[in-house]
């Protein structure tokens, strides 16, 4: 072997690894969440966006106790025209109210979303853990693990969906930090039917690392929320977190107009390779709120997706 043929099988020996440990292309896909219409529907299409997170609350477009089968097969057949997945129905319920009644109704219609979810295909359903202000938190985890187990695990054994916890605080919670995480994972164990439906908004108004704690629990997010958080600090410094003039030192925010670091975020779930859906929830006051429109998205609330879009494009192949 001369000097000339040995350089060019390193060369190609070189090419070879390259390949072999190249990473895959990330393309997650990049969704909106809000209820279902046909507008709506029609919005995303035309928008490019290959994902929805759909409200299924009671009352909502997608009340799960009061879905016909021809209406289901309805949504079913607007999102497939449209070529839009459906990664995950939102359902905040408080899966173990102290008041027993209003738990059995809590219970009942989750139920009845987990169902509704295997019918139309969606994997996941968001939700809060549940929560009891009067019991310690490993007794709360307890209750949330006994409930979960005789009320929801043969349903979502049944129609293949899992629960995924958003940390927002505002809600019937303990799911909120990595402390409630910690708590309620450790409490399933190796359960393959809960997670995270991660939200790095709410991790950073309560002065967490959003990005951090993506970290810490990447393996247990399987659906993302796109928001931003505002931190006012002018006004935050002057009347700190509890100001007694009730004056607003954070807000939600879209994508890139608040404080978070999206480039490292988006490393940490590109670095696992993560595929699931991202999904802009858009609370943005500055875009029109989104408890003054109706079931159709109001031409400035489109905006803010629209804007949204146009920044997520340079950290987001799909977007």
């Amino acid at each position: 072997m001369n000097r000339r043929t040995l350089l060019a099988s390193f060369a190609v020996a070189a090419v070879a690894s390259a390949k072999e440990t190249r990473a895959p292309e990330w393309k997650p896909k990049v969704g909106i969440l809000g209820p279902f219409t046909e507008g709506n529907v029609e919005f995303a299409r035309k928008e490019g966006f290959g994902n929805m997170i759909l409200g299924s609350s009671p009352r909502s477009t997608l009340d799960a106790a009061a879905m016909s089968d021809e209406q289901i097969q309805h949504v079913k057949s607007t999102l497939e025209k449209a070529g839009v997945s459906v990664s995950a129905l939102q359902v905040t319920q408080n899966h173990i109210a102290p008041d027993s009644a209003k738990r059995e109704q809590e219970n009942a219609y989750f139920i009845k979303a987990i169902e509704l979810a295997g019918k139309l295909g969606v994997p996941y359903i968001g939700t809060a853990s549940g929560k009891d202000p009067s019991k310690s938190l490993d007794e709360q985890v307890q209750e949330i693990v006994r409930v979960y187990t005789d009320k929801y695990f043969t349903a979502c054994e049944k129609h293949h969906v899992r629960i995924l916890w958003e940390p927002w605080p505002g809600g019937p919670n303990v799911a909120t930090s990595p402390v409630g995480f910690e708590a309620l994972f450790k409490g399933f164990g190796d359960s393959p039917y809960v997670g995270l439906q991660y939200d790095p908004s709410h991790l950073l108004w309560q002065m967490m690392d959003p990005v951090q704690t993506a970290r810490d629990f990447v393996d247990k997010i399987y659906d993302v929320h796109l928001k931003d958080t505002e931190i006012r600090w002018d006004v935050l410094r002057k009347g700190g977190i509890n100001p007694v003039n009730q004056a607003e030192w954070w807000s939600y925010r879209l994508p890139g107009l608040g404080s978070i670091d999206w480039p490292a975020f988006f490393t940490v779930l590109q670095r696992v390779g993560y595929q699931g859906a991202m999904s802009i929830e858009h609370e943005d006051p500055l875009y029109g709120s989104p408890n003054r429109h109706g079931p159709d998205f109001s031409p400035q609330y489109a905006m803010g997706f629209r804007m949204a879009k146009r920044y997520l494009k340079q950290y987001v192949p799909s977007a």
